[in-house]
């Protein structure tokens, strides 16, 4: 019998994390993936958002990349900031602008607490762990799958 792979279930979190904060603000997931390669260990890749003019598509950017983090810590129990470096740096990138070090900090710390707010509520933790669940059973999934399990969750 052929051995089923197992996929790492702190990964499938953060990966499902990030789905569900795109698709909570509106911008729309193309895959999502738990498995690892040699730049990350798992991968949720975005389409194209509608661009609505008064939205600030920064704040959004920032938010879908921390919720990685922050599923992953809420599942976990710890903070994984080294897995979650690259998410860290973009989002640095992102608040590089924000007129100083001190002040970026702030606004990351802010914006964390922000989607962790997003997250924990219960129609949307429950989308995480409805992806984290497809994930864990077949490593990557598509926008479109992930779209159902997020709208089973929350109800359209």
């Amino acid at each position: 019998m052929e051995e089923k792979p197992v996929y790492d279930p702190a990964t499938a979190y953060h990966e499902a994390g990030h789905a569900v904060a795109a698709l909570a603000l509106g911008r729309p997931v193309h895959k999502v993936s738990a498995l690892p390669d040699r730049e990350r260990l798992g991968h949720c890749a975005f389409g194209k958002a509608p661009v609505r003019p008064s939205e600030d598509w920064i704040e959004r950017e920032i938010l879908i990349a921390l919720a990685g983090l922050a599923a992953e810590a809420r599942h976990t129990g710890t903070y994984g900031w080294a897995e979650a470096d690259k998410d860290l740096r973009y989002v640095r990138r992102l608040l590089r602008d924000s007129g100083s070090e001190r002040k970026a900090e702030r606004l990351e710390k802010r914006f964390l607490s922000k989607v962790e707010n997003l997250l924990a509520d219960d129609d949307h933790w429950r989308a995480v762990e409805l992806i984290a669940a497809e994930l864990l059973a077949h490593g990557v999934i598509s926008g479109r799958a992930a779209r159902h399990l997020y709208d089973r969750a929350v109800g359209d």
